[in-house]
């Protein structure tokens, strides 16, 4: 069974755009019983980096206003597939694909969090504070290469009070695409494991999206999980956008998290539909090719069960309940 970090279905059909790889139908066959889908406001997206060294600008921020008719949009579409919602760790069985309602970019919620309550009743349950983009509540790592995240300010007072209110609600907070200063401040506030749910590692990988070794000390220490993620210019050692990447990309990084934290730490955070993935890895489908790569480089049955869904199943039940 395959519990997923992140796809971005959701905002690829809203955008009317052609799935690239979350197929439903194949989800049985794959062994794929879901994960967090996000709702996400795009912008512009940038060009990709052409050089080795980049520094992409960030869009502007997106007017609440605008956010939250986008994120209505995407929420009907959310409820029209064919998943179960998912708001408990159990809810993940491998005979059906389950969803976790996430919101990747806080931009929609109301900065005096007076809909956050409405957002939890529809089955809200995880929220990252940014997409990159500054917002009311927090900035996130411009997209940069070499460059560690520390780009910026921490939380606003709107964000450290969103925090706060995720913590009582138990609404896990994604620390992905959000800058290191938001990152400890997030680590200070939450009483929850700290959750990277599609991020990897700088050391290998020098992009601003990925963790430096603190934080992922700081996760391990608090009994979270990094979801890894497969887009290839955050796996190469070159940052690199190019799909001729080996599946090795993703087990060494996922082997970085594992021996410097351990295995109970280290997860799947595909970026399906999101990002470019390397050229074998096509979708869902193509998961369990994956899980053999883990097996060929020496992962025993329990590490990869905790990799491909035992982490996941561990760490939303003690923050959701």
């Amino acid at each position: 069974m395959i519990i997923d970090g992140h796809n971005d279905l959701v905002s690829r059909i809203w955008r009317n755009e052609d799935v690239r790889h979350v197929h439903l139908d194949d989800a049985a066959e794959a062994g794929f019983a879901g994960g967090f889908f996000a709702l996400y406001v795009p912008s512009p997206a940038p060009a990709p980096p052409t050089t080795v060294h980049y520094a992409l600008p960030l869009p502007d921020p997106v007017p609440r206003e605008e956010a939250a008719r986008v994120a209505e949009a995407e929420y009907e579409i959310f409820c029209s597939l064919p998943v179960e919602l998912a708001t408990a760790a159990e809810d993940f069985r491998p005979d059906r694909v389950a969803a976790i309602l996430h919101i990747e970019g806080a931009e929609p919620l109301a900065p005096d969090l007076s809909d956050l309550g409405t957002w939890y009743d529809r089955g809200l349950r995880s929220l990252g504070l940014t997409w990159s983009r500054a917002n009311a509540f927090a900035e996130g790592v411009p997209f940069r290469f070499p460059s560690t995240g520390d780009t910026g300010p921490g939380l606003t007072d709107a964000g450290k009070a969103l925090v706060r209110r995720c913590d009582e609600l138990r609404i896990l907070v994604d620390l992905s695409h959000l800058n290191e200063a938001g990152f400890w401040d997030v680590a200070e506030l939450s009483s929850a494991p700290l959750v990277a749910t599609h991020s990897n590692v700088n050391a290998l990988c020098a992009s601003s999206r990925n963790l430096t070794d603190p934080q992922l000390d700081a996760v391990g220490k608090s009994g979270g999980v990094v979801g890894i993620n497969f887009a290839v210019s955050f796996l190469r050692e070159d940052g690199h956008n190019d799909a001729d990447t080996p599946l090795a990309e993703i087990v060494r990084h996922a082997k970085y998290i594992a021996d410097r934290i351990g295995v109970d730490h280290v997860a799947f955070g595909s970026d399906f539909d999101g990002a470019l993935m390397p050229a074998e890895l096509d979708g869902i489908a193509a998961l369990p090719k994956l899980v053999e790569e883990f097996r060929r480089a020496g992962w025993d049955e329990d590490a990869v069960e905790k990799l491909t869904h035992r982490n996941w199943q561990r760490v939303l039940g003690e923050t959701w309940r």
